[in-house]
């Protein structure tokens, strides 16, 4: 302790810790906690969007450039960038998925139970006839 006798800091210290494990317990059970990440983000400031990006690289293996684009391309919508990383799919798409369920967590975890989806390169040939 800090200051000697100071019941106070004590009981701010346990009100803190207390506050903190029930919102983590509430965010896991709601489903925004993807993988020890928190996914369901409002990117309202620098540092936000920068967590962001460093979570799309990490979860997705995508360099920090590709998963800026991808963030950008989503609109900032996290699961969104991080559904069309892994499955190689619009952000449109990734939205109607997303939309669809609740638990967001649920639905990454689904993309990331199957094989990610190559990147494609390049745009498809044009068939004749």
């Amino acid at each position: 302790e800090v200051i000697a006798g100071s019941t106070r800091m004590k009981a701010g210290t346990a009100q803190k810790l207390v506050l903190n494990m029930l919102s983590t317990a509430s965010m896991v059970r709601w489903g925004r906690v993807f993988s020890n990440w928190m996914v369901n983000l409002r990117l309202t400031n620098r540092k936000l969007r920068q967590r962001a990006v460093a979570i799309l690289a990490k979860a997705t293996g995508a360099s920090r450039t590709r998963a800026a684009g991808a963030l950008t391309g989503a609109g900032g919508d996290l699961p969104a960038a991080l559904m069309t990383l892994r499955k190689n799919i619009s952000v449109s798409r990734a939205k109607r998925l997303l939309a669809g369920r609740p638990d967001t967590a649920a639905v990454l975890r689904e993309a990331w139970s199957e094989p990610a989806q190559p990147r494609r390169r390049g745009r498809r040939p044009v068939r004749a006839g």
